[in-house]
């Protein structure tokens, strides 16, 4: 089984290493920052 929060902190890690914010991610990912959020989160299924 997926730990949700431990890949939500590894995407956070990478994002601020990038020095990207929420928006430019999803921009980039053709998401919402919302998602972005919600994955960094650990709380999205998807």
């Amino acid at each position: 089984m997926i730990d949700t929060i431990l890949v939500g902190k590894q995407i956070a890690s990478l994002r601020k290493a990038k020095g990207l914010t929420q928006n430019q991610l999803g921009e980039r990912l053709n998401i919402s920052f919302q998602a972005v959020s919600k994955w960094e989160r650990g709380v999205s299924q998807s």
